[in-house]
Parts: structure tokens; C-alpha cells; sequence
């Protein structure tokens, strides 16, 4: 095993034109000489010139350990243990649930999450946040693509999005009464955020900006919003969309802003969010992340139970929705090579404007822009295209009342899902669970307690082998996605070679992943179960 993986994928790499399997944002099939390539339609990397814009500072692993290029003379797939676990948990985000009290009466206990990048750089995005003004804490992993500036803005934007959609009418007032008075205004959200979770200050006042013209319109109703969370997170979703696309068409004297809005309009991402309140449990989804609940049944198995669907022309419910909203002429071509109209894998997206406004809107927005290609903008109108659109981010809502047996929810892009399971995901969570519990010192001991009781406490683990690499749940589930051989263990040179893939070669292995793992308070959940 040692030699094969990393022999097979180098030479796989250097002898090979088909770009199979993960190459699959943004292609387009072309036949050429008998010969199937894939052409990477929006997804190409330029050095951006001096005074331009670029969306894509956030982190990468670190780049002493990956390789550029295919071609470099010297090419290794070797790394320590110690450089292995220095790149899987340079994003690692754990954050507890306290009250004032140092008690925990929340539902949800804690969170962990972690991401790895395959993209250079990363397209995938993450937001956590607790409720200020409202009650609950919202989890979100977004998935981007064509680059990561939707994906950064999504991610910056929503969880404030879905906020006001859940405030009442006299904490609206309240905001507005601050703002026009040029007063401090109280924070919706408290962020829990990784240090290289990026946010970009320059355009915040805009964004703000549009967030108020949103809780204007809330109050211009006649009557209390009164949304249902249900109502509020698919409101959330499609005025974001609506906003991300309105900006990019609104005049504009400052480039840099200017520049971002045709980033964040052209490229796309999908995006998954938990909001969690007690034991009320909202899951709204947009394309194809995805969000599994592990349960822990009465007998100590373990059951799976997804709480979203894959938004892509796998899903007969997808396709059957895109039919109806298109004429009958179209129903052979809605569908290319399992792609809609053959460029995109999700059905379901924020921004991906080329997939959405007229051909006339965008050939007049993109004439009067500045270079689009230094902004990594590509040019492009699928055939077939008669009655846009053809995309829409209005997403799916889940809703699930916990149950004390309910023991963690597991929210992921699609890099984790097209590794792993459902089922192979709550598994290896759960024994990782069982497995931390049992390196934790007993609640009770023999007594008198001595030394030689704790020695033998410390041999009787070692024993058993119950030594964990990871403290971070989410860190584990992605060491086991990249790494795990036939048998389901993880293979260290396999590990260490689909971690030092190059960058021109690693989207053919993998996709970035991001995870966030969700564990739930059972006693917590119980409780109110007692009192209801």
C-alpha cells in the first residue's frame, strides 16, 4: 500500500488529460478528437494586477507542505505526524455554551468545526452565531464556487438576514430610531468565529446599509411581521439573493466596491443554516450541503437522520420543480451531463447571476464593467438559454423537534458527503464520542484512592487503544474522509499524499470540506420535556 497511492496518483496526474470525478463547478463537457476533456469554464486563476481587487484572502494550510505543480523535479508525498496534524487542525473552531452562572441550560452544549481546503484558496465558508435579540443560535456552512466571494458574503450576511427576520416590530423600531439618531445600535449577533475567518471591512457600511432598507420594508407593513422561523429563514435566504443581485446593478462611483459586488454576483455558493431554540430545531437549505442528525436509539445503536435533501439533478423532486417552471421545449436540454444546462451541479444557489438574469441585463452589466477577467469573471452563455431563471436560493426548511436520544447534528459542504456516508459520518462521530468519554477520569472512584488504582487505570486504556488523535470532532471526520483505505482505517500515507496533492491536481481528489458539528445537551432537552 505505501508505494501505490502515492505512485498511482502521480503518474495518474502526469500522464492523464481527463479531469474526472471532482472537477465539477462550472464545466462544460467538450468532445475533442475522440477524447472527453473537462474545461474549467469559471474557475480559472489569474495573477490579479496592481489596484485590483481579490476576494480570496482566507486561509490554506500551510504552504511549505503542498506543492504547486505536477512538474516540480522533487516531488514528495511525505510528512510527519506532526506537520499531518498541523495542517488538519489549522482550522479548528470549539466553542461551549455557558450561561452567567457557568451552567449550561442551552440545548446545545457545544460546537466544534474545521475545514480543509482543496481549492488555493478555499471556497467554503462557515458562520456560527448566538441570537441577541432573539432567542436561538444559527450554524451555517456555505459552499462557493466560481470562487469564494458569494460564499464570503453569504456567510457574512445571512445568519443578520435571518436576525431581523425573527425580530419583533418594537426591536426593529428601536434599531431604526438608534441609526437615524447616529446612536450606538445594540448587536443582533454574537459571532463565534475562527481568527482566519476573514471579514471584509470594506464593504461592511453597504451591506449594512441594505440590511436596514430590509428592516425598513418589515416595519412599512401594516401589520407585525409575525413570521414563523420557517417563514423567516426562506424570507432571509431570497432577499439576500435578491440584494446580492440588485447591488451589482446599482450605480457605483467606488471600484473596489464596485468589484466585489461582480464578484459576489457572479460567482455562487450554496449555503445550509441551523437555527436551534430549545428543542426546536430549523434546518434551511439551499443546493447540496448537507445536515444529518445522529441518534442514539433506546437499545445504544446508533440511527441516522437526514434533515436535507441534495438540491441536483439527481433528485427527482428537483427535476420535476425545474420542468414545471419551464416550457415543455426545454425539458431535454434543463439537464446536461447531470449538470443544469450543463455548467452547474447544484440546482439551487446564491448568486450564479448568468443562470438567473436575461442575456440582454448581462451583456449591459459586464460591458460597463472594468476587466472581468482580472476579476476571474468569465464571459459565458450556455445554449438552450430561453427563459431564465433557471436557478433560484430559495431554500428547503426542516423542522424537527429534539428528543433526548437526538445527540448531535452534523452540518457539511459536499466535500465530507462525497467521501462519507450519512451513515459511515454518524458512526464515525458516535464511536469518537464513546471514545473521548472514555479517556475522561471516572466520576466516581474505588476508594481509598491511590496511585496504583490510577496506573492501572492509565495501562487498562492504553490497552484498549483508546488514545485519540483528536479532540475536535470535526477534525476527526475530515481525517477520515481523505484518509480512510478499503477497510475504513485511516492509511497515514494515504493521508499524508492526499494532503500534499498539488495544487494543480488536488480538486481532482477532492473538494474543500468544511464541517461543523453540533452536540446537543440531553439534559437540557429533558428537562423541558419534564416541565411540558
Amino acid at each position: 500500500m505505501s508505494r501505490t497511492v502515492s505512485s498511482w496518483i502521480l503518474s495518474s496526474a502526469k500522464s492523464s488529460i481527463i479531469l474526472q470525478g471532482k472537477g465539477r463547478w462550472y464545466s462544460i463537457c467538450i468532445p475533442n478528437r475522440n477524447k472527453t476533456k473537462w474545461k474549467l469554464v469559471f474557475s480559472k486563476t489569474r495573477p490579479s494586477p496592481a489596484g485590483s481587487c481579490s476576494l480570496d484572502r482566507t486561509f490554506s494550510f500551510p504552504k511549505a507542505f503542498r506543492h504547486t505543480s505536477t512538474e516540480e523535479e522533487h516531488f514528495s508525498f511525505q510528512l510527519s505526524p506532526a506537520q499531518i496534524n498541523d495542517i488538519l487542525r489549522a482550522g479548528e473552531l470549539c466553542h461551549r455554551t455557558l450561561d452567567l452562572n457557568g451552567k449550561n441550560a442551552n440545548s446545545v452544549l457545544r460546537f466544534e468545526s474545521n475545514q480543509l481546503a482543496s481549492n488555493s484558496p478555499i471556497e467554503d465558508r462557515r458562520s456560527a452565531a448566538t441570537c441577541l435579540q432573539t432567542a436561538g443560535m444559527m450554524f451555517g456552512v456555505f459552499d462557493g464556487h466560481a470562487g469564494a466571494a458569494c460564499a464570503q458574503a453569504v456567510s457574512e450576511r445571512l445568519l443578520h438576514y435571518i436576525a431581523v427576520s425573527l425580530m419583533p416590530r418594537q426591536s426593529l423600531e428601536e434599531i431604526e430610531l438608534a441609526v437615524e439618531a447616529m446612536k450606538p445600535v445594540r448587536p443582533i449577533l454574537q459571532w463565534h468565529r475562527h481568527p482566519s475567518d476573514v471579514e471584509y471591512r470594506e464593504i461592511t457600511s453597504q451591506y449594512f446599509e441594505n440590511l436596514r432598507v430590509y428592516w425598513q420594508h418589515l416595519l412599512d407593513l401594516d401589520t407585525e411581521p409575525g413570521f414563523s422561523l420557517e417563514e423567516a429563514m426562506i424570507c432571509a435566504f431570497k432577499r439576500l439573493d435578491s440584494d446580492i443581485s440588485l447591488e451589482v446593478q446599482a450605480p457605483q462611483e467606488n471600484e473596489l466596491m464596485r468589484n466585489i459586488a461582480l464578484q459576489v454576483a457572479f460567482s455562487g455558493a450554496t449555503a445550509c443554516v441551523a437555527h436551534i431554540d430549545g428543542v426546536h430545531l430549523h434546518v434551511a437549505n439551499t443546493g447540496d450541503c448537507r445536515a444529518v442528525l445522529g441518534v442514539r436509539e433506546e437499545d445504544g445503536t446508533w440511527s441516522t437522520l437526514p434533515l436535507t435533501r441534495d438540491h441536483n439533478a439527481y433528485d427527482e423532486f428537483e427535476i420535476r420543480r425545474l420542468k414545471r417552471e419551464h416550457p415543455r421545449s426545454e425539458e431535454k436540454t434543463l439537464f446536461v451531463n447531470d449538470r443544469l444546462l450543463g455548467i452547474l451541479m447544484p440546482s439551487r444557489a446564491f448568486g450564479d447571476v448568468q443562470l438567473k438574469w436575461s442575456k440582454e441585463l448581462q451583456h449591459s452589466i459586464l460591458e460597463n464593467s472594468c476587466d472581468v477577467e482580472a476579476l476571474n469573471i468569465y464571459q459565458y452563455v450556455p445554449p438552450n438559454y430561453h427563459t431564465p431563471p433557471y436557478l433560484t436560493a430559495e431554500p428547503e426548511v426542516t423542522y424537527h423537534k429534539l428528543r433526548s436520544k437526538d445527540k448531535f447534528l452534523v452540518i457539511a459542504s459536499d466535500g465530507l458527503w462525497e467521501m462519507l456516508s450519512n451513515e459511515k459520518v454518524v458512526k464515525l462521530v458516535a464511536g469518537h464520542l464513546t471514545e473521548l468519554n472514555m479517556q475522561k477520569p471516572p466520576l466516581t472512584f474505588k476508594k481509598p484512592i491511590n496511585l496504583g488504582y490510577m496506573h492501572n487505570l492509565l495501562l487498562q486504556r492504553k490497552s484498549k487503544g483508546l488514545a485519540s488523535l483528536d479532540q475536535n470532532t470535526a477534525t476527526h471526520l475530515i481525517r477520515h474522509a481523505i484518509g480512510s483505505n478499503e477497510y475504513g482505517e485511516v492509511d497515514p500515507e494515504k493521508l499524508a499524499a492526499m494532503l500534499t496533492l498539488p495544487e494543480d491536481l488536488a480538486r481532482m481528489y477532492r473538494d474543500d470540506i468544511t464541517v461543523t458539528v453540533v452536540h446537543f445537551n440531553s439534559e437540557t432537552i429533558e428537562d423541558y420535556y419534564r416541565s411540558h
